[in-house]
């Protein structure tokens, strides 16, 4: 419990916790960013490892001058590519082992058929938009790659999404991060970024109760 409550306040009160470390370890932070945001993307098992919070965060730090925000736009980008394609090979590799079982109804090999012809039809738009959804992002390219999508056409989406997540929440906190009334309130509106991370999911399982409640 008290792990849990220290992870929930240092997502909640990055931006005092951030600058403490940047004191502590120099430029180490640009490493631990990284590990942190390649976890994020590339480990099926931290979804709940910090986000788009962060990437907000370190761009309003960044705006201080107290880190470099092309170091980070290159690093963090490149950190979710990197992610997105380790988890793309893990799901490749051992989605036909996990699926092999032909009598088990959850391991059934007809589910990799159905995800392989789902991320051909809509793989790149799933992929790119994914970038923007927590949990989603984590397991969309596992996904992918269990349903053996084509490669090549995950790593254009995969990379444009990755820019455009990291470029969008770093540079969105590296220009909006230290307007007064943000600043002063930093903590909600990381807050608030979280919640509407998270709201389609939230909605999405409620409609899917809804519709189970009619059948």
């Amino acid at each position: 419990m008290e792990f849990i409550l220290s992870f929930i306040d240092l997502v909640l009160h990055l931006d005092k916790h951030l600058p403490v470390l940047i004191a502590e370890y120099g430029t180490w932070i640009y490493l631990a960013l990284f590990l942190v945001i390649f976890c994020e993307t590339g480990l099926i098992v931290t979804p709940f490892l910090p986000g788009d919070s962060l990437l907000f965060v370190t761009g309003a730090i960044a705006a201080t001058g107290a880190m470099d925000v092309q170091w980070l736009l290159v690093l963090l980008a490149s950190a979710s590519f990197l992610g997105d394609n380790t988890n793309y090979w893990v799901g490749r590799l051992a989605g036909p082992k996990i699926f092999k079982s032909r009598t088990s109804r959850l391991l059934n090999p007809a589910y990799l058929e159905k995800t392989h012809q789902f991320y051909e039809k809509h793989g790149g738009k799933a992929i790119f938009l994914a970038r923007f959804f927590p949990i989603i992002r984590t397991f969309a390219p596992f996904v992918a790659g269990m349903g053996n999508m084509h490669y090549r056409k995950f790593v254009l989406f995969s990379l444009s999404g990755s820019l455009a997540w990291v470029g969008a929440f770093v540079l969105g906190g590296y220009f909006f991060g230290n307007i007064p009334v943000i600043q002063e309130n930093l903590t909600l509106v990381m807050l608030a970024i979280i919640l509407l991370s998270i709201a389609p999911g939230i909605i999405g399982f409620f409609k899917s109760r809804e519709r189970e409640s009619r059948d």
